[in-house]
């Protein structure tokens, strides 16, 4: 009953579904596409010899791996620990650490040990897995006529105040916060997020939050992990993936921290260790990430591996950079771009979100994602990814250049 109160399709089957009948209607057509977040760039040479080591290994009775654990490898864990919290100042326990197949997976999936009669809040715009996956559990309500769903708090984010959603009006319990954001590519200072751990801390609610793009940041004074704020373990969990960071997309891994800290109440009235209920789903539900691919996220840490990701990372952002100021020498209003891979581009006045959309495709041949799809704040803009080639971003700002908008 709660899944087929979703309307239509996944936002992103649905522009592919809209792509797939343009080109079948125009096959000649040179499709650029700037829509979904996918990566283009080939593998880590690290990572692409740890996955032959391993399995290498496999092949031998002596170095065979079967089931491993549920909560990942240690040396994988270790790495973590070394190379993405303790270079921070962040101290970790090893049972903290939980490898997964994702980001996507893990913030779709954690509702599953919290109660569904638990209040959220998404920001809005918003990655659509936060919502729909609250819609299945049965939180979010009704699907109202404006496109929000009643029973869920909408934070706006809008050019109007900065993209900095404000904090509730009301008690929440679960607060969902994705920064660098997605879509907007925007972000958060330190000052900022430490406004959303003390409200957190304060009306005893949980914080959901999503880093996978922390490796695209570059201003001082905004956080990698929100565990570089005060009291934040005690109220936060939080979500990475290898995806945008070394190109995983394909290969699937990430890893998520539930702090032992985090004790919250049950309906009887009983503390409850979050990290003890998330083991639980874990091993029950999960069998734990291929070895293989384990090996290959262990070698990103590696000095090889740190440098060839980190190279990725800086042509993707200078796709963002050339995308940005492209747009904008043309008069255009753009936000992220900096400490983001995405481009959230406004559209101009008296254009809709999917008009805009309909424009690059039908006259300049570029696929884009709506920005109303991300929720009704969306409305009026349009996010751009700098995943592409550095030949086919250049080609699609030089198509864009062609366009009249008024």
């Amino acid at each position: 009953d709660n899944f087929i109160k979703l309307p239509g399709n996944y936002l992103f089957s649905s522009i592919a579904k809209k792509v797939n009948a343009f080109k079948s209607a125009h096959p000649e057509a040179a499709l650029i596409r700037l829509g979904i977040g996918d990566v283009t760039r080939p593998l880590p040479p690290a990572s692409i010899k740890a996955m032959h080591r391993a399995v290498d290994e496999l092949a031998d009775a002596g170095t065979f791996h079967g089931y491993g654990p549920e909560q990942g490898y240690d040396f994988l864990i270790q790495a973590i620990l070394e190379h993405d919290y303790r270079s921070r100042g962040v101290e970790l326990r090893p049972t903290e650490i939980f490898v997964s197949d994702g980001a996507k997976s893990d913030t779709g999936n954690f509702g599953d040990i919290l109660g569904t009669g638990n209040k959220v809040a998404v920001t809005d715009p918003v990655y659509p897995v936060y919502i729909d996956s609250n819609v299945m559990a049965g939180r979010a309500g009704e699907l109202q006529a404006n496109g929000q769903w009643n029973r869920l708090t909408y934070l706006p984010c809008t050019a109007e105040n900065h993209f900095i959603p404000s904090l509730p009006q009301e008690p929440v319990d679960m607060i969902y916060l994705c920064y660098p954001n997605n879509p907007t590519g925007t972000t958060l200072t330190k000052a900022e997020l430490q406004k959303w751990v003390d409200y957190a801390l304060a009306h005893k609610a949980l914080i959901l939050y999503d880093a996978a793009y922390e490796a695209y940041i570059c201003e001082s004074d905004v956080p990698h992990s929100i565990y570089e704020i005060e009291g934040a373990k005690k109220c936060a969990v939080e979500f990475h993936s290898y995806s945008k960071t070394a190109g995983f997309t394909g290969l699937r891994c990430g890893y998520t921290v539930v702090p032992k800290e985090l004790v919250f109440k049950s309906k009887r009235g009983e503390d409850v260790q979050l990290n003890q209920l998330w083991n639980r789903r874990q091993c029950t539900k999960f069998n734990g990430v291929p070895y293989i691919i384990q090996r290959a996220a262990e070698a990103v840490y590696s000095p090889e591996g740190f440098k060839q990701t980190r190279e990725d990372i800086a042509y993707y952002k200078e796709n963002a950079r050339i995308i940005r100021e492209g747009l904008e020498s043309i008069g255009l209003t753009v936000f992220g771009g900096v400490d983001a891979p995405y481009i959230w581009l406004k559209a101009p006045e008296g254009m809709t979100s999917w008009e805009l959309f309909d424009l690059l495709l039908e006259k300049v041949n570029i696929v884009s994602t709506p920005g109303s799809g991300f929720g009704p704040s969306g409305e009026g803009y349009l996010r751009l990814t700098s995943f592409g080639s550095r030949e086919n971003t250049l080609r699609a700002i030089e198509r864009i250049k062609t366009l009249s908008f008024k």
